[in-house]
């Protein structure tokens, strides 16, 4: 079922008062006059990929002239950005559209390496493409803050806007992760294409420099489902921990006298609030 409302009676009297006429709106949306007529009739739908073409030739916005309903899964996203699924090959230098379609379809999620171009295609960042291939594996989750920097090349911008007096140059930068990582790992053009969004993803060892670089926790660069991940992998091991099925962390990276009294309160508290949950690894 579309999550935009195609209303055929609106579509005709837009095109009335735009004083156009169906053949004119086929040639701009790339169909059939009969086609448009059966929009209009209420006899068939257009896809949505064209429903961005119709609003435009019909000088209306998008989501004014056809209403969304819920938030926009992968196939959605791909409609408002005008795409059919065998155009996205291209944006993905693929040879068929068989990520996307599998992942439309809640078959595989998509690989890391599609994230950012299909993102670029679609018009949206990588956050909102992530929530949207949530939503296509049925799972209802809130659209991302824009406020917040999603992409690498956001979060690298974002330091720079935000930090302590005059912003380092790329050359300051590049020297800096390199001096941290012992190693000629990027240079000043590799921090301008990661920068401006050229370049989308870069090494473990440049993301650890660049947070070093820029003294902010590596997390700050990684995905927000990679640091959920991570969170709960961590919470998973406290429960474990107090539960007593790991044992012998005293003396490992601890010190003599192992955990202190401050951190195994906090690990009860998570524990508890684990266990009152039902979180994996809590009270078992």
């Amino acid at each position: 079922m579309p999550t935009r409302e195609v209303d055929g009676q609106r579509i005709r009297g837009e095109r009335r008062a735009a004083d156009v006429t169906q053949e004119h709106l086929a040639v701009a949306v790339g169909v059939s006059k009969s086609a448009v007529a059966n929009w209009e009739k209420g006899t068939s739908l257009p896809d949505p990929e064209k429903l961005p073409a119709l609003a435009r030739a019909l000088g209306k916005a998008l989501d004014d002239l056809f209403p969304r309903r819920g938030l926009p899964d992968l196939a959605d996203l791909r409609g408002d950005a005008g795409l059919a699924q065998y155009e996205v090959a291209d944006a993905l230098g693929t040879k068929s559209a068989g990520p996307v379609a599998n992942a439309e379809r809640a078959k595989r999620r998509l690989s890391p390496q599609f994230l950012g171009p299909l993102a670029a295609a679609y018009g949206v960042s990588v956050e909102r493409l992530l929530a949207a291939q949530q939503r296509s594996f049925g799972i209802d989750v809130p659209e991302p803050d824009d406020g917040v920097p999603t992409t690498l090349a956001e979060k690298i911008q974002y330091l720079l806007e935000n930090g302590e007096g005059d912003p380092p140059g790329d050359a300051e930068v590049a020297e800096a992760v390199n001096g941290f990582v012992g190693a000629a790992v990027i240079s000043e053009t590799g921090v301008r294409d990661l920068r401006t969004g050229v370049v989308t993803e870069a090494s473990p060892p440049v993301l650890e420099g660049l947070s070093a670089a820029f003294d902010v926790s590596a997390l700050f660069f990684r995905s927000s489902e990679a640091v959920a991940q991570q969170v709960a992998e961590g919470l998973t091991l406290l429960a474990n921990v107090k539960s007593g099925k790991i044992r012998g962390l005293k003396g490992r990276q601890l010190g003599d006298e192992g955990l202190s009294d401050d951190v195994m309160a906090l690990i009860n508290g998570f524990v508890a609030e684990m266990e009152q949950k039902g979180l994996p690894g809590a009270g078992q």
